[in-house]
């Protein structure tokens, strides 16, 4: 009786291990800092060819969310575009070696969408599977059901325009390497992420240090 108990033990250790769950970020970094002047001059993107392979720390990870979703002032308005004063209506997917997530940025979490590493799979570019993170850009064409399609469209990209210079802005206050990948395999990553009807991949945000 012992022995099995034991054994069934182990056996749910184990399989927690195999379970990454959702993940709980840690407070942003919301002052000091590199200056807003210093940063646009150091605002690049990083080559492809030499983009670096080193992880960020989970600090470091949560500023960056942060500062993309444009909830950087509570609950008092965004500092991205929102078409009628909607949530954002771009959602911020982040795959990494250890899975594929979506930023709750109402929590600042990571809700885990699987826990496989689709880095490799997503972009036409083969130096996508070096970075750390890649952050996925979505559309959620749900959202804004009753505009026009392709003002709806514009809205998106004005979105994830805004967002994607946020997250230059903060990796390089945070001396992080990032780089905008358009060319994505859509199809790829709707499968993926699972993601809903009328979701649009719009693209994607690489991470590294």
């Amino acid at each position: 009786m012992m022995r099995k108990l034991v054994i069934v033990l182990l056996s749910s250790i184990f399989s927690i291990s195999l379970c990454y769950g959702d993940i709980s970020l840690p407070n942003p970094q919301t002052k000091d800092g590199m200056g807003l002047f210093e940063s646009l001059k150091k605002r690049a993107s990083t080559p492809g060819g030499g983009f670096p392979i080193g992880n960020l720390s989970d600090d470091e990870l949560s500023t960056v969310l942060w500062a993309a979703s444009g909830l950087n002032r509570g609950k008092t308005g965004w500092t991205v575009p929102m078409a009628n004063g909607k949530a954002p209506y771009v959602r911020l997917y982040v795959a990494s070696e250890k899975g594929t997530f979506l930023y709750e940025w109402d929590g600042q979490y990571l809700r885990e969408i699987n826990n496989k590493d689709i880095r490799a799979d997503i972009a036409m570019q083969n130096f996508t599977k070096r970075a750390a993170y890649s952050l996925i850009f979505v559309f959620d064409q749900n959202s804004l059901v009753d505009t026009p399609a392709d003002q709806a469209n514009d809205f998106a990209q004005i979105a994830v325009g805004a967002m994607s210079q946020n997250i230059y802005l903060s990796a390089a206050a945070l001396k992080l390497s990032a780089r905008y990948i358009h060319s994505i395999k859509p199809d790829a990553i709707s499968q993926a992420l699972q993601l809903p009807e009328n979701s649009k991949p719009i693209g994607i945000m690489l991470l590294g240090k």
